[in-house]
């Protein structure tokens, strides 16, 4: 309808107190609540004083924390006044939500405004909740246009709360006053939440993101990353877009400091496009009349194809847990119950549909008070929210994995690295029980290893971004790859003889490590999780001299850039931190790329010849003096 002149004349006639308006509603219809924050917690306070003079009402809603118990009350057997259907996909474990399992309705949260609009599930009535009006009669839905929108447009009976507190949003978040059917002025707080507890494992997973996420992303952050994790993960971060279903406290810090500009988003650009704001009052004055902010419904904002045209998109989501074939399960956080759930899978599949897009699942590796490990052998009592199909990045604050593309023997390897080590034997024997991983497959001292995340780095190396990092017990065949397309000259310098198969049980000794004793560091070009292995840095540990022995190997097309040097000097960062005395090497005596490499280190460095090989040894407290350097010359 829109901006016919008499909004005004319309506005006045159409007023009422919220008592007469939820008066206008009949037993046995529909109901639908304006979801999250915009909740018309006025409206709903009288709805709820109406339950005894109405009977067989169906609340329909997202899954939200109710200021007003209407599923406490849909509980009471004694009564029939509500039915609740709550949109949500997740598991239901929680007590609170476990007890009213049977309201929950699972759906993706984009597939809901067609429901409503094609009328396989008629709303009846729409209570919402809207700004004041414009000079041209246009209200906005504010904080939650998500499913509000369709809901509102779709319903027979349109009972809007006119709050001055409700911020006026840009985008699609407009409803005409002619286009509703009853008025009820009413100011109130919105709801507001304070800032999730923080947890530390919550801020050692925002710093590893920060190394899958490049400058210009498009990303979408779910609810549960807390504020300290995300502005850890993305504080140095440059230019980041915005397309998300959730806008909260955290990401308006994170454009107050410029790290988000929308400029580079290849789609809606210059815009921050959300379909809710959950969070503080900051946030909602923040919001208000911001011509760089824009909410649009959820069959736009959660569609994959929409959201897959944004320029590096990257959805970042929270898993209650995962088993070690990929499959994941999610719930609504305990201390709010809202449920960014709903939409989770529609971002995951957006971008993975992106061409230079990433999905992140993010989980603690424990329970809160550490006693459970959220990596479990199989799903059994909780509902899949994320097929193992559609899992590609998962990262915990032992590390992270990428599960596409891998064979069921890679994923359970994979997950089982990034478990909390407490729980990786018993993941292991499950794994192989179920026969998950081959039967000759031997535990290794590298399951209870912890990752040294700190000894990662990415190097632009002739316009080619290196990444050197310590290898992975699901680096192994990876491994095996980079041997097997060594130079054979080079192969004999590392073997001391030619080899024609590097087999997988002598690979194992390399690749599935303790990070102490025995230590391998890996330069990978291309894409995480599926790069190529251009050089091994290796050292294994002489405990009776507390001495690590090198040896390297460095593809033939990447010698000599300096990839060599920098493998030994983790190597040598490693074993000092790892309290070892120092290095030692055996090469040819006609390996002076090797000989020279070994001298390049800040020690002073003893050499041994015996015939045609060569000893060299340092230790990490003789330090080099700058006027008397070891040298060798051949």
């Amino acid at each position: 309808m829109g901006a016919s002149g008499d909004w005004a004349d319309n506005y006045a006639v159409k007023r009422r107190t919220a008592k007469e308006a939820v008066g206008l509603i009949r037993s046995g219809k529909r109901v639908f609540i304006g979801s999250s924050c915009g909740e018309p917690q006025h409206l709903v306070q009288h709805l709820a004083e109406a339950s005894d003079i109405l009977t067989d009402l169906e609340i329909v809603r997202l899954l939200t924390l109710e200021r007003t118990p209407l599923t406490l009350m849909a509980g009471q057997t004694k009564r029939n006044s509500f039915d609740i259907r709550s949109f949500y996909l997740g598991s239901a474990r929680p007590r609170r939500l476990a007890e009213n399992k049977r309201f929950i309705t699972p759906i993706n949260l984009s597939a809901i405004p067609l429901l409503f609009k094609s009328r396989r599930l008629p709303v009846h009535v729409a209570l919402i909740q809207v700004s004041p009006p414009d000079d041209f009669g246009w209200m906005s839905l504010g904080v939650s246009v998500d499913i509000t929108l369709a809901a509102a447009q779709s319903a027979d009976l349109v009972i809007a709360q006119v709050n001055p507190k409700m911020p006026r949003v840009l985008g699609r978040s407009f409803i005409h006053v002619n286009d509703v059917d009853v008025i009820v002025e009413h100011e109130e707080d919105l709801i507001a939440l304070d800032d999730p507890p923080e947890l530390e494992s919550g801020n050692v997973i925002g710093r590893i993101i920060a190394s899958l996420i490049d400058d210009g992303a498009t990303i979408q952050i779910s609810l549960g990353t807390t504020l300290k994790a995300t502005l850890s993960g993305l504080a140095e971060k440059n230019d980041l877009g915005i397309h998300t279903q959730f806008l909260t406290d955290d990401l308006m810090h994170l454009y107050a400091r410029g790290v988000i500009t929308n400029r580079k988003k290849g789609f809606n650009e210059g815009k921050l496009v959300a379909s809710s704001a959950v969070g503080s009052k900051k946030l909602y004055e923040f919001i208000h009349d911001n011509p760089g902010i824009e909410f649009h419904p959820s069959d736009y904002v959660n569609d994959p194809s929409i959201i897959a045209r944004h320029s590096k998109m990257v959805s970042m989501n929270v898993a209650m847990a995962m088993d070690l074939t990929g499959q994941a399960a999610a719930d609504a956080l305990p201390y709010n119950h809202f449920s960014g759930v709903t939409g989770m899978l529609d971002f995951i599949r957006g971008a993975s549909q992106c061409e230079d897009g990433k999905s992140i699942l993010m989980l603690p590796s424990t329970n809160a008070d550490g006693k459970k490990s959220r990596i479990v052998p199989f799903l059994r009592d909780a509902a899949v929210v994320v097929p193992r199909g559609d899992v590609h990045y998962v990262v915990t604050e032992y590390g992270a994995v990428n599960l596409f593309g891998k064979s069921l023997q890679e994923r359970a390897l994979a997950m089982i690295s990034i478990a909390h080590p407490d729980f990786r034997d018993e993941l292991f024997h499950e794994a192989k029980k179920a026969g998950l991983l081959a039967p000759d497959l031997t535990r290794s001292q590298s399951l209870q290893a912890v990752y040294p995340i700190q000894l990662e780095e990415a190097r632009d190396i002739d316009g080619e971004i290196i990444r050197f990092r310590p290898a992975k017990p699901v680096d192994g065949r990876r491994i095996q790859e980079h041997y097997y397309n060594m130079d054979k000259g080079d192969i004999v310098s590392r073997f001391y003889h030619e080899k024609a198969s590097f087999i997988r049980d002598e690979i194992a000794n390399i690749s599935q490590i303790d990070y102490v004793n025995e230590f391998t560091i890996v330069a990978i070009t291309g894409d995480f999780g599926f790069g190529k292995i251009v050089g091994v840095g290796e050292y294994l540990l002489n405990p009776a001299k507390n001495v690590a022995e090198v040896a390297f190997s460095v593809n033939k097309a990447y010698q000599a850039k300096g990839i060599g040097k920098l493998l030994l000097g983790k190597l040598a960062a490693a074993a000092r931190d790892n309290g070892i005395l120092g290095l030692m090497a055996y090469t040819s005596t006609k390996n002076h790329a090797m000989i020279r490499l070994f001298m390049s280190l800040p020690y002073k460095i003893k050499t041994f010849i015996d015939g045609d090989i060569i000893s060299l040894r340092c230790r990490f407290d003789e330090k080099k003096h700058h006027h008397k350097e070891s040298s060798y010359h051949a």
